[in-house]
């Protein structure tokens, strides 16, 4: 097998059912060691507003590593040990990466200016979970019925459980506990 450099890059749309439930996983994974870096490096600066936005991070890389063991579990009961050497690399499309651009979270507050560190943080997380639900709902749209569409809605419900999430915790009550969050 050629080294995934050498190998023709391949659409997520082009993957079976086993490969797209595989690539998940990795994005997943890798979302989680993405937030966790953002979070570590937040931590860093020890002010008030770098820490409400390390909590952010740190709260969805939890939450990517749980949807990671979702998935990990219904590729288990679907497809056993069988081995998939189809890693992220080898796909053409970005799937939900997290970005932190110029101004996301960096940008000082101005007066009168109600954006906290923490929405700042959490527009971050919810323009990359956005994202990725609008990428897979299109592909449920586009596929015919049958293992690979279950497969896509699968993730998509699984991106629509992210951006509820996020959405909750953007809402003006958020710091109010509720049943769901538990």
């Amino acid at each position: 097998m050629l080294p995934a450099e050498h190998r023709m890059k391949r659409t997520f749309a082009s993957l079976d059912p086993e490969e797209a439930l595989h690539v998940a996983i990795f994005i997943e994974e890798r979302n989680a060691e993405i937030y966790q870096r953002f979070a570590e490096m937040f931590v860093e600066f020890c002010d008030r507003d770098s820490l409400e936005i390390a909590s952010v991070f740190w709260d969805m890389a939890v939450e990517e590593k749980h949807h990671s063991s979702l998935l990990q579990s219904r590729y288990m009961e679907r497809y056993g040990t069988a081995n998939c050497s189809l890693t992220e690399e080898d796909l053409a499309d970005f799937i939900e990466v997290p970005k932190l651009e110029d101004g996301d979270v960096f940008a000082p507050v101005r007066e009168g200016e109600r954006s906290r560190a923490r929405e700042r943080a959490l527009q971050v997380v919810l323009t990359a979970e956005q994202s990725a639900q609008r990428f897979y709902a299109e592909l449920v749209d586009k596929t015919p019925d049958g293992t690979l569409r279950k497969v896509y809605q699968e993730l998509a419900t699984l991106e629509d459980d992210h951006v509820g999430y996020i959405q909750r915790k953007l809402s003006p009550h958020a710091g109010v506990a509720r049943p769901e969050d538990a």
